[in-house]
């Protein structure tokens, strides 16, 4: 906002200054230092909840699945207080998957529950005698993903609390579930049979994906890229040697990849 004040052109007269005393000086920057610290202390305070601090560290985990399977996210760190029989640790799955299980729950301290939508799971600890910790390793949960999903991406909205007996939040964090590339196939040629050094080599994979057929030595034989019905096929850049040959594909998309299993088949000069 602009000062529309018409002043002096004139500068002020030698007598029209008035020095501060020092003694003023020194008590003002005492209080402003005094401000600064109380106000460094306030910001270091710990967050409370209703019925106390919450873990100084946060809870998390982490996992890869590939696209239609399932897998186990393991949610650990927190190191606040113990806390007794009654207290529950809930995650809440991310978009484009859902909880199928809670697998600690077969133990005699635990209790474990699923929506039925799979939205959340739900641990609770039931041991009668002695604090619950929840410090002594991980508590996994099991998580499906769709199978449309794209591999390499992260789904959002992964979320993990912490409560005790009465409710109140304890601790939270979330888990990072990150959506894997499925395994290449190498189905031409079959394993078992014989073929030319030259003949092509083809399987199936994620569409779009890039392929790399590998022998036993892990050198390239040839490489390609998926088309949309997801299958792929390449010939050697140099023709195979005679004999027996190994060979398995490997893929890679948007960041991410996977290794197919060996095929073993033998090369035979003049095979069609």
């Amino acid at each position: 906002m602009t000062d529309r004040r018409t002043f002096p052109h004139e500068p002020p007269s030698p007598t029209s200054v008035r020095r501060r005393p020092p003694l003023l000086l020194t008590a003002a920057l005492v209080a402003g230092t005094a401000l600064v610290l109380a106000s460094t202390t306030a910001t270091a305070a710990p967050l409370r909840s209703d019925s106390g601090e919450f873990s100084a560290r946060g809870l998390g985990g982490g996992v890869t699945i590939v696209p239609g399977r399932s897998g186990l996210v393991e949610i650990s760190g927190y190191d606040g207080a113990d806390l007794p029989a009654g207290s529950s640790l809930r995650l809440t799955a991310p978009a484009g998957a859902r909880v199928t299980g809670t697998p600690l729950a077969d133990t005699a301290r635990f209790q474990g529950s699923v929506t039925a939508d799979g939205a959340t799971g739900t641990y609770t600890y039931v041991r009668d005698s002695g604090p619950g910790s929840w410090k002594d390793g991980g508590y996994p949960f099991a998580l499906a993903v769709d199978a449309r999903a794209v591999p390499g991406t992260r789904l959002p909205g992964c979320a993990v609390v912490l409560t005790d007996a009465g409710g109140a939040r304890r601790a939270s964090g979330s888990c990072t579930v990150t959506v894997g590339m499925p395994v290449p196939t190498l189905t031409e040629p079959a394993g078992g049979t014989f073929v030319s050094g030259a003949a092509r080599l083809a399987g199936t994979t994620y569409p779009g994906a890039r392929v790399s057929v590998l022998d036993a030595a892990e050198r390239k034989v040839c490489a390609g890229v998926a088309r949309i019905d997801g299958t792929w096929s390449c010939t050697p850049d140099t023709p195979l040697p005679g004999g027996a040959n190994r060979l398995h594909a490997s893929a890679a998309f948007n960041g991410v990849s996977a290794v197919g299993e060996d095929v073993d088949f033998t090369v035979t000069a003049g095979t069609a």
